[in-house]
């Protein structure tokens, strides 16, 4: 049915994510925090409390309206093609 070359890459694929889920509760094991389930951790770091509107883990724009690093750089940008 499939061929030998998309074998290859889901089990790399599902390698990748097992590998970074067990380096995700070794972080929690480290901290002293039970691991029930480890794919829990395949798209989520173990230190990030969830929550968006988390002043330490929310983007700094949404949080205090401070521009990207790459809005700023556009506007210098600009100001110095102005001049």
């Amino acid at each position: 049915m499939s061929d030998d070359d998309s074998k290859i890459k889901h089990s790399r694929r599902r390698q990748l994510d097992q590998t970074a889920a067990h380096r995700q509760s070794d972080i929690l094991r480290s901290h002293g925090v039970r691991v029930d389930t480890e794919h829990r951790y395949v798209k989520r770091h173990a230190m990030d409390c969830g929550n968006p509107n988390c002043y330490l883990c929310a983007s700094p724009r949404k949080t205090i309206k401070e521009k990207t690093k790459q809005e700023k750089s556009f506007e210098q940008k600009k100001l110095h093609d102005e001049a």
